[in-house]
Formats: structure tokens, sequence, C-alpha cells
């Protein structure tokens, strides 16, 4: 009897299956929680501490009604008279929005609305930039009369005219927030852009998705990890004690952010780790404080994976191959997980429909 709950949940009591059932509602709607334990990779980890083991960057996209994008050329030396956006290093005692706001201000001249985060981009647990779409609300377009160690000027590009930029990363990011400006007029020809594999059309992909006010002292990702097997049954992979609740991992600085969900089932399927891919589809929500230097300067990562098989395609003899789905999800060999099934209806085709095709704000690894 105790395998059996360690490998399907089965001894579950029906309050604590309602209880996840409500943590991973909670999360499907863009909600999040204190982070109240971490279940792994914590001994490792340094809490979160800016201008010392963390730096964040927060990065601006911004149209005007002519879908012409807001630049600023830089007055720093090493990229004089360059045009990048607006962006810059998160300060101590800043949420991520301030920093957003504070930085246009600086640069630009504007007063800005964030609408979204657009995309988060990372580089381990030490450098993680934070790309927002927002609008303008107040202010005035910063002239050279204003000049100073901030920036030169700003202007509004057209994205066709020539432009000394300091660097071409950001054309894809003003592509990137084109495509998903809920704001933006629609034009009669489709427009479309590649991104991980996918084609994503003029329109948002996902739901507006602004940081939690919610403290963290370390970086980490707490995951809603998925396995869907035959028949379209879904599990998710649980940490048993103190009571059944989604594994929580420090970020470590060896590794990207969301190598925090290999970590959890790398413990839980040593066996079967190697024999499976696992994937972080997006995050469901983010969560921020920084109020307190050095306690709550860390950041939580609620994000969407999902555990697969690594079928091969081909067989021995290079000829394609199919392989059948497991019906079930690989035997946990620690006692501390257990996978859990999704008995609720409307909650596993929510999930089902979040594995197959998310709509999800993406991070993106640099290393």
């Amino acid at each position: 009897m105790e395998r059996s709950r360690i490998q399907t949940g089965m001894e579950m009591t029906a309050k604590e299956r309602r209880q996840v059932e409500e943590q991973v509602e909670q999360l499907l709607s863009g909600q999040g929680s204190e982070v109240t334990l971490c279940d792994l990779g914590l001994e490792l980890s340094k809490p979160a501490t800016l201008r010392k083991n963390v730096t964040y960057i927060v990065c601006g996209i911004i149209f005007n009604e002519q879908e012409e994008v807001l630049m600023v050329q830089e007055a720093k030396p090493d990229c004089y008279k360059q045009w990048y956006l607006p962006a810059g290093r998160v300060e101590v005692g800043e949420s991520l929005e301030e920093a957003l706001r504070r930085e246009v201000k600086e640069e630009a001249g504007f007063d800005c609305q964030p609408i979204t985060l657009l995309l988060i981009q990372e580089q381990g647990p030490q450098w993680i930039r934070f790309i927002f779409l927002a609008r303008i609300t107040g202010g005035s377009l910063k002239t050279l009369t204003a000049a100073d160690q901030e920036s030169l000027q700003a202007s509004w590009w057209d994205r066709q005219s020539s432009l000394s930029l300091r660097g071409r990363d950001i054309l894809r990011l003003i592509d990137y927030g084109l495509r998903s400006d809920p704001n933006a007029p629609t034009r009669t020809r489709t427009m479309v852009t590649t991104w991980r594999g996918q084609r994503y059309h003029r329109s948002p992909w996902h739901g507006a998705s602004l940081p939690l006010d919610l403290s963290c002292r370390h970086i980490v990702q707490r995951t809603l990890l998925l396995f869907v097997g035959a028949e379209k049954r879904v599990w998710i992979l649980l940490v048993q004690a103190p009571t059944p609740h989604l594994p929580t991992a420090a970020a470590l600085k060896t590794h990207a952010v969301t190598w925090a969900a290999n970590m959890a089932v790398q413990e839980a399927l040593p066996t079967s780790y190697y024999d499976h891919d696992v994937a972080t589809l997006g995050v469901l929500s983010l969560q921020h404080n920084g109020r307190q230097h050095g306690r709550t300067d860390g950041v939580c990562f609620n994000t969407l994976a999902a555990l697969a098989p690594d079928l091969p395609q081909r067989d021995e003899d290079g000829l394609a191959a199919e392989r059948p789905a497991p019906a079930t999800p690989p035997p946990v060999e620690n006692p501390r997980y257990v996978w859990m099934e999704v008995r609720a209806p409307a909650l596993r085709e929510e999930l089902l429909r979040q594995s197959q095709n998310p709509t999800l704000l993406p991070i993106q690894s640099l290393y």
C-alpha cells in the first residue's frame, strides 16, 4: 500500500487533494502565494542581494499610435550616441514596475504604466532581464536640451529609418512587443513571427501578467510539473511533507533558472530521469517585492513544466519508429514525492490545453 501511495497518490485524503487543486487553480489564474519553504537546492543558494550577487534589468517597449517605438540615445562612454530601448538596473528598494517607471522617466522623459511582462531572459539567477510592454501616461519627450548622464535624448523610431543601435538584440524584442500589443491597431496583412518554433500572430498570446507583490528571499522556481499519459490522463508531481504541495527549488548560479524543475525530477525519478525530457512551458506568475535589501530581493517563478518520455524517433535499423505513449508516469523512487492524478474534469482540461498549446509568459535562457 505504501508503494501505491508513492506512485499514484491514492492515499491522499480528499482534503489534501482539494488543497493541491486549489493551489493549481490559483497559479493557472495568474495568482501566487508566499514562499514558506524550499524543497531543493537551498543549501547551495545564497539569499538574493542586489548589487552583490544578483542583477535585475528592466526594459520597456512602448509604441505610439503610428506604431513607432520609443528609443533613447545613450550617454554612457562605451555606447555614446547609440540608440536602445529604455532600460536599466533595478535599484535597491525598488519593485520591478517602480524600476521601469523610473528608467523610462529618466531616459525618455515620459511617465508610463506597465501593461504586461512580455518576456523574461536570464543567464542564471545572477542576471535576469524583465521586458515589459508599457504605455505613456504623461510627461514629454526628452530632448537634447535635457541631456544628462542617463541619456542624451529620446525619439520615436519607425523601425525603417537608419539608426545606430547599441545592440541588435532589441529588434526581436520590438517585434515581439508589436505582435503582442493589445492596443496596437490591426493592419490588413497578417503579421507573423517565429518564437520557440511556434508562429505568433498579431494578437496577445497570453493574458496580461505583472509581478505580484509577494516577498521572497531567494530566487526560486515553484513548478507545476505535469505528466500526460495515454487517454489524456494528467498527473502532477508533488512533495509529500509537511502536506502535499508543488515542489519549490532554489536556482543555482551554475545553471539556468528553470533548471530547478530538472532538480525535482532528478531527485524523484533518478532512474527514469535520463529517459525523459523536462520542459518548462512558461511562467504562470512571478513574485517579487524588493523593499528590504537582502531579505526580499528574491524572485519566485511559478512555472508550468512537462515531463515527457524521450521516445526514439527511429529504430535500431534507422527506420522511422512510433512508440505508444505510456499510460502512466514513471514511478517515483524517492518517498518524498508522489504523483497525483487530476480527477476534476475542468482542471484536467485546462492543464491539457496548456500542456499542448501554452499561452504563458515565456522565459528564455541566454546561456
